[in-house]
């Protein structure tokens, strides 16, 4: 791997980056911002693995997800799921924020209920828009946060039920969110069907393997299904083929390696477990129509 790669963060590493302290539930950490931002904590692309929340108080943030461009403003809420590419790009001095990150471990952990993962579902939508939220929302929101990241202290005194009140503080919050969400998006399946539990499982395995895997077999084989199925699944929860989805993770690295100044495009086609430069030259053009160097002149 070389240094200059797209880098991975904990939990841990992001809270560090932030200047907080970690705090009581492994898994889960609300972050409520105390000062201005003096500079951006973070200036490089970045993935994690957890599922995220970040809602603007005050100020305005200009970040990329997965290329995409998100300008947020006061009371603006957008959702980050696990392995996206995430790059802050921009930060108002006034900036204030709230950001709620929790993994997968953290929900396994407490026993939470179906009906708790139906609400939690607006996760799995594909393309999640930022949301606004009416003042009354963001005082709520707030409010909840404050409780939940009170209980999550380690420097607090531990109340009796700390752990329940983390517990059924999370939940509702996140209840309190999708009710908010659904509200924007009402024709959201409320139901976790299983197509989209294979979706997230495929998405899940090709976050891990897209590098040296593109075939769609191998993904098929992990999932115990055939090719055909699997891609006719992916098509109708996410309007991409197997193959697209794999060529667009391909793709997106690539063009984020490529505008990294310091990799040379063979650096990048190594990184991407490409055979040689060659081959990955004629599979990027193919892709974008632009070469990985006509690309990196003008990125």
């Amino acid at each position: 791997m070389h240094p200059s790669t797209i880098k991975h963060h904990s939990t841990n590493d992001i809270v560090g980056l932030f200047g907080d302290l970690p705090q009581e539930s492994e898994g889960l950490h609300v972050y409520i911002s105390k000062n201005e931002f003096n500079e951006i904590p973070v200036s490089y692309p970045f993935r994690t693995d957890n599922h995220t929340f970040m809602l603007i108080l005050r100020g305005e943030v200009h970040i990329q997800l997965n290329l995409i461009h998100y300008v947020l403003g006061s009371n603006e809420m957008v959702v980050i799921k696990p392995h996206t590419v995430m790059h802050i790009l921009k930060m108002s001095t006034d900036l204030k924020l709230v950001g709620f990150c929790f993994s997968n471990e953290f929900i396994l952990q407490n026993n939470f209920k179906k009906t708790d993962y139906d609400a939690l579902n607006f996760f799995t939508a594909s393309n999640i828009p930022k949301l606004k939220l009416s003042k009354e929302e963001r005082v709520a929101t707030l409010s909840l946060a404050k409780l939940l990241a009170k209980n999550n202290q380690t420097t607090e005194i531990a109340l009796p039920f700390r752990k329940e009140i983390i517990r059924h503080g999370f939940i509702t919050l996140m209840y309190h969110l999708a009710a908010i969400f659904r509200t924007a998006h009402p024709n959201l399946e409320a139901e976790f069907s299983r197509q989209e539990d294979l979706t997230l499982r495929f998405l899940s395995i090709l976050n891990l393997n897209f590098k040296k895997e593109r075939t769609v077999q191998f993904y098929a084989d992990e999932l115990a299904v055939t090719t055909g199925h699997l891609s006719k699944v992916l098509k109708d929860v996410s309007g991409k083929t197997a193959s697209q989805l794999i060529e667009d993770s391909v793709i997106m690295e690539a063009r984020l390696l490529l505008e990294n100044s310091s990799l040379t495009i063979a650096q990048v086609a190594d990184e991407l477990k490409f055979s040689d430069q060659s081959f990955f030259g004629k599979y990027f053009k193919k892709q974008t129509g632009f070469s990985p160097s006509k690309y990196k002149n003008i990125s």
